[in-house]
């Protein structure tokens, strides 16, 4: 069984989450249509180390995954908060 440290509800089984798709910055509000479905439809689908949304969903709880997709390994869990002020960035960057 693999076990998701969530920083909420703490370990849990990997079933009990959704990954929600990369952290990216949102575009702004006059983008063009091209942006913005870029925006909702693209990924960097990288290998190596993402940050990710990912959802708790018997407690409805949101939250960042730094994992490696090469080995599938969880290196780090933040709350939406910590991790915006970890990286200087805004919400939705």
């Amino acid at each position: 069984m693999k076990l998701m440290p969530c920083p909420w509800n703490g370990p849990r089984n990997i079933s009990e989450f959704i990954c929600r798709g990369e952290v990216t910055a949102v575009p702004d509000a006059d983008c063009s249509d091209g942006e913005w479905s870029e925006y909702v439809f693209m990924e960097n689908n990288i290998a190596g180390e993402v940050c990710e949304w990912w959802i708790h969903t018997p407690s409805s709880f949101w939250f960042i995954v730094r994992r490696d997709t090469r080995s599938e390994e969880i290196l780090e869990t933040y709350t939406v908060d910590e991790f915006f002020l970890r990286t200087d960035q805004k919400a939705g960057s």
